[in-house]
């Protein structure tokens, strides 16, 4: 049985936090995105500002070519990583814009960035990205869904630089539901994207308003992502199978592209006195006053071998990405102890 891929998100975390944390950020800088805000930008002088984000851009691609090589290194199960939103800082920005538009930039990023989108294909490290939380397709205000729409065109932009979004899921862009209007908005949206943003989008369920089953109202238009935990939460407690006929619609959503999945448990210091080799029992945890806000927020490192195992027994037919506060350094055990059953 060949077992699919595990990643992290977004930050490479060295393997030694017990060393000080100006030496970690000195080992960690090379392979870690820099960001700037309006505010700043806004405070400087034009020609200061500009050369700030010209040395964003310089350094984000190097960083972005840096962490694919490093995961690249791994064992093969392991080669897979999503890339930071904040790549070029401002993009959508009404008065920032503008830089991004310019020639020597835009020649620049596309050049670079296809160096590491190369080198992603030659060490086999699948790739994606994820929208902030403010990138809201199906919301019922116009204004904002178009600037959801420039939003995710950012993304489309450096996956196209890259060298992806030609086919169908060869780099996964992943957004949720979001906004009032579901999934009839993103049905709406979907011919207002580029052929690369619709080749590369992905919808993952949440854990509030819109669940698997809503998802599951778009498996005919888009590839869709299972998030067991966000699912665990929105259904007050369900642990979810592989057998289970929703799973094999979101694998089928894929067209046959190997189809991925979020994983993520319940933060440890929130359930420090919960054994670490049994699942913890939703229903159980409210009557005992635990507030659902506390239980969906990501956990720092897999801490509990029991839902581990359960996440790790979807690995025949996913690929799966951790999210722990942790990164890399909460992934690779994970993959590890999920080899092995």
């Amino acid at each position: 049985m060949s077992l699919g891929k595990v990643g992290f998100a977004c930050k490479f975390l060295h393997p030694d936090q017990t060393q000080k944390k100006k030496i970690l950020e000195e080992i960690q800088r090379p392979l870690t995105e820099k960001c700037t805000t309006v505010r700043w930008l806004n405070s400087q002088h034009r020609d200061v500002a500009e050369q700030r984000l010209w040395d964003i851009m310089v350094h984000n691609s190097q960083a972005v070519y840096n962490l694919i090589e490093w995961v690249g290194s791994l064992p093969e199960r392991q080669r897979m990583v999503r890339l930071g939103s904040n790549q070029l800082p401002v993009y959508t920005q009404a008065d920032w814009s503008y830089f991004w538009k310019r020639t020597d930039v835009n020649d620049y990023a596309a050049k670079y960035y296809s160096r590491a989108g190369e080198l992603a294909r030659q060490l086999g490290v699948r790739l994606s990205m994820h929208p902030g939380q403010f990138t809201v397709l199906a919301s019922d205000n116009p204004e904002i869904v178009e600037r959801s729409i420039e939003e995710f065109e950012y993304h489309a932009n450096i996956i196209r630089w890259m060298g992806y979004g030609k086919s169908w899921q060869d780099f996964k862009c992943n957004v949720h539901i979001s906004g009032r209007k579901g999934p009839a908005g993103i049905k709406d949206v979907l011919p207002k994207l580029s052929t690369e943003a619709r080749n590369c989008i992905t919808i993952e369920n949440d854990e509030n308003s819109w669940g698997l089953d809503a998802s599951l109202e778009l498996e005919k238009e888009v590839a869709l992502v299972v998030d067991i935990h966000h699912h665990w939460v929105h259904s007050a407690g369900e642990y979810i199978q592989p057998s289970d006929d929703r799973i094999k619609r979101v694998i089928d959503s894929w067209r046959g592209v190997r189809p991925t999945m979020h994983y993520s448990v319940s933060r440890e210091d929130l359930l420090k006195d919960h054994p670490v080799d049994t699942k913890p029992d939703y229903t159980k945890l409210l009557e005992q006053g635990y507030k659902k806000a506390k239980l969906r927020a990501h956990s720092d490192y897999m801490w509990n071998t029991a839902v581990n195992e359960w996440a790790g027994s979807f690995r025949k037919d996913f690929d799966i990405m951790v999210e722990a506060k942790m990164k890399n350094l909460s992934s690779i055990p994970f993959e590890e102890q999920t080899a092995l059953i």
